[in-house]
């Protein structure tokens, strides 16, 4: 990989296009990517913005493994990948995506089929892999997340920043230990999620949520606040479940 490319320091903040917000609001889930690599620069960039996460105690106990290019990193792209297509094999099947709207190839949920199969299908050959990580100091807890979650969503925005998307998922899980002996990942490191990185074939959102009002309550559960107005032209998406009526 090149390391010759400009990084993110090296520029006039005005030359980075993407304001704190406009990323907060234009990160969305990127599957598809091109063959472009990313440059070692880039990765510095963004993993150095991971890093500067909160954690909790600030005991900063996130670790990131990042695999490119090399002989392991092939090995675990192909790991997870099996994992990815067998388990992306049940989901389409159990959910019926191919059933209902999913018999109109125009519609969100067929879409969403072939993003997803052309994703898992792919997973062998994305330009990184990421698998961030957390040493664990006491036993699991429901709060642990709160010092490694952070720092993916920081990664995500650094990357966005860079002209650069991703995605989570949890296709490692059920190979996990075939990964952590693949690669010497200590048995008390919690391998949190991974990471898909690289340059997006498509563009960045705006991504498409729910209405403002049906997050956000005051004083009362279910009782929105007056203020939870959404931007002007600011899209919805149907998707998840639908605001309860009395």
């Amino acid at each position: 990989m090149s390391r010759n490319t400009q990084s993110l320091w090296d520029r006039p903040i005005e030359s980075t296009a993407v304001s704190l917000l406009e990323g907060l609001a234009t990160t969305r889930a990127i599957r598809r990517y091109t063959d472009e690599p990313i440059p070692e620069a880039h990765l510095r960039d963004i993993m150095f913005s991971a890093t500067r996460a909160p954690s909790g105690s600030n005991r900063q106990p996130f670790r990131f493994m990042v695999l490119t290019d090399g002989n392991r990193a092939a090995q675990a792209k192909e790991i997870i990948a099996k994992s990815a297509q067998n388990i992306w094999a049940e989901k389409e099947r159990n959910d019926g995506y191919a059933q209902g709207s999913g018999a109109d190839p125009d519609s969100p949920k067929s879409r969403m089929a072939r993003t997803m199969r052309g994703y898992v299908d792919n997973f062998g050959a994305v330009p990184a892999l990421i698998l961030p990580c957390m040493i664990r100091y006491r036993a699991p807890d429901p709060m642990e997340g709160a010092s490694v979650y952070p720092a993916v969503q920081n990664l995500l925005l650094a990357a966005r920043a860079l002209g650069y998307g991703g995605v989570i998922t949890g296709f490692h899980r059920p190979v996990e230990q075939e990964l952590k002996t693949l690669l010497s990942i200590p048995e008390e490191v919690f391998v949190s999620c991974t990471l898909t990185l690289g340059k997006p074939q498509g563009g960045h959102g705006p991504v498409r949520r729910r209405p403002l009002d049906e997050f956000v309550f005051t004083d009362t559960w279910g009782l929105s606040a007056d203020w939870a107005i959404d931007p002007p032209g600011t899209r919805f998406t149907s998707a998840g479940p639908p605001k309860k009526t009395s």
